[in-house]
């Protein structure tokens, strides 16, 4: 959800990747979250962090507790953020319960983003 957070924000400033310590597949409810907001992530697919390992970043965020720990240390990168996020996969109980831990997270990412990076490009 974050990749296509800042694609979506910011796709025209920068070029932007996702990566998880353990990919799998992109979840259902998180392209049903983003869809109700307009953002089709239906087409992106979940990478391993070392598809990236020796690449150079301006940026490295990571946007959960166990990324912080699991992910290698990128040192061609200038910059380092990390915010906590809940992980919405996590949840367990209905379709509903879970749909609204990942609308939720969605828009816990959005709001970071528009507090922490508008100011940066003059959004």
């Amino acid at each position: 959800m974050a990749e296509g957070l800042l694609k979506n924000f910011f796709g025209d400033y920068y070029e932007v990747y996702s990566a998880g310590a353990e990919p799998s597949t992109v979840n259902p409810f998180a392209i049903k979250a983003m869809e109700e907001i307009g953002i089709d992530i239906s087409r992106q697919r979940s990478k391993s962090i070392n598809e990236f390992i020796d690449s150079q970043f301006d940026y490295v965020i990571t946007v959960c507790d166990s990324a912080e720990t699991a992910c290698p240390f990128f040192s061609n990168s200038r910059y380092y953020v990390h915010k906590s996020f809940k992980d919405p996969s996590q949840i367990s109980g209905s379709h509903a319960k879970k749909l609204e831990a990942f609308r939720n997270t969605r828009d816990e990412i959005k709001q970071w983003m528009e507090k922490s990076f508008f100011k940066e490009i003059g959004k």
